[in-house]
């Protein structure tokens, strides 16, 4: 696998920095992102590839890391401007399609407990499957748990 060009670094980092508030300290350095590119079993997702102009940009990302039979979202994000249009679940539709490609049977998630985007991801068929207690702490101190949420791949639900 040959490492992703910078500008797609960058694209990435831009909907990172726009989508993901810094108080849950969730959004990834673009250390983070490099590092966990440099591995062939980590993919990415950009979407949209272009805006009406040619001009090269995102406003939504998915980052998945592949292990037999299975694949894990590790971040996935839609720029606030850009959010309830569906790209959201196009990136998620590019994902899973890639992932059944790949033959796994399983897609897997974690995010806070109280993330917003829980019902997206329940509505696109991800159903819990377990909780990391006090996972979480945000800013100011609050702990919150991890929800690990799961979508089988043959779910014809998205």
């Amino acid at each position: 696998m040959t490492f992703p060009p910078q500008d797609d670094i960058d694209r990435i980092m831009t909907v990172m920095e726009r989508a993901f508030d810094p108080h849950w300290g969730e959004a990834w350095t673009r250390r983070q992102v490099e590092d966990s590119l440099r591995f062939a079993h980590t993919h990415y997702y950009l979407l949209p590839d272009e805006d009406g102009d040619g001009n090269r940009r995102a406003d939504a990302f998915a980052l998945v890391r592949s292990a037999p039979g299975e694949e894990e979202v590790l971040l996935l994000a839609v720029t606030p401007d850009r959010q309830r249009r569906g790209l959201g679940r196009q990136v998620l539709h590019q994902v899973i399609a890639a992932a059944r490609a790949r033959e796994a049977e399983s897609l897997f998630l974690e995010m806070r407990e109280n993330n917003p985007a829980a019902d997206f991801y329940r509505a696109a068929g991800f159903e819990p499957i377990g909780r990391r207690k006090g996972y979480y702490r945000t800013g100011n101190g609050q702990v919150l748990d991890a929800v690990t949420l799961r979508l089988a791949i043959a779910s014809p639900s998205i």
